[in-house]
């Protein structure tokens, strides 16, 4: 495999490498994440999972093993974050995020690239991420892919390496125990653990917690109402977060190889 790095390489590289390889975007978000997490905590998990991932593809490529040609971007660090504007965000909004996606995929199309990827670390860039790649799909002749790296997971099973039950359910939250265990696996320098503080509110969030199956409620201020994070950090360790950050490269290794198989050229 070739991996390289878009930043790193020239024109006529680039336009060689795109012939073939898989462009690999990552994006995040600059937002507030409770008192004991950086603002960047999206954007460096997102960094951290694809990181491994291709490190994985790395080392199956040295063993003999195919793997696609991989070109990585560098990572959009501004995501749509209105709703923690509360205490600190540099937030795009939703049309203006959409419009920054559709145009870095068409330029990477001009650059001549027929497959991309977009790997996400925040949640409120989700729904837009996807409509960018449906958008970009019915304008060019591609084959896009779109993921949120905590959807991922080497085997596809439920979610095992929660402490306990109540954590479980709350994969992936908000600065609360599953980003704090990434954070300490992925940055340990930056997580302030001493200050992860979550005092449970009544009634529980209604993003969070929605009253019937299937329904998706926003209540005004409610980001503020509970402080910021979904849920208690303090139980959040390195040891369980290094076991989730490696389930969710090994799973983005394994969708990357499932997407070069499926959008391979025939031709």
């Amino acid at each position: 495999m070739t991996q390289r790095n878009l930043t790193e390489t020239t024109w006529r590289e680039t336009r060689a490498a795109a012939t073939d390889a898989i462009a690999v975007l990552p994006i995040g978000s600059q937002e507030q994440h409770a008192e004991h997490l950086p603002m960047g905590t999206d954007t460096m998990l997102a960094d951290a999972v694809v990181s491994r991932a291709l490190a994985l593809l790395d080392a199956r490529a040295a063993a003999g093993v195919e793997v696609p040609d991989l070109v990585r971007l560098p990572t959009l660090p501004y995501g749509h974050s209105p709703h923690h504007l509360f205490a600190a965000a540099l937030t795009l909004s939703a049309p203006v995020l959409g419009m920054v996606l559709d145009e870095l995929l068409d330029s990477l199309a001009g650059c001549g690239y027929r497959r991309v990827l977009v790997v996400n670390g925040h949640g409120g860039n989700d729904e837009i991420m996807r409509l960018a790649v449906k958008r970009f799909a019915l304008r060019a002749e591609v084959t896009a892919a779109a993921c949120s790296y905590w959807t991922l997971t080497d085997t596809g099973e439920p979610e095992t390496d929660s402490p306990d039950e109540t954590h479980a359910e709350l994969v992936p939250g908000h600065a609360g125990w599953f980003e704090t265990s990434l954070m300490l696996a992925a940055r340990p320098d930056l997580v302030r653990l001493d200050r992860a503080r979550h005092e449970p509110v009544d009634p529980p969030a209604l993003f969070d917690r929605p009253p019937y199956p299937g329904l998706t409620v926003e209540r005004h201020g409610e980001w503020e109402r509970v402080g910021g994070a979904t849920d208690d950090a303090a139980g959040a360790d390195a040891e369980h977060g290094e076991r989730l950050l490696d389930r969710r490269a090994r799973g983005l290794a394994r969708a990357v190889l499932a997407f070069d198989a499926a959008s391979r050229p025939t031709a």
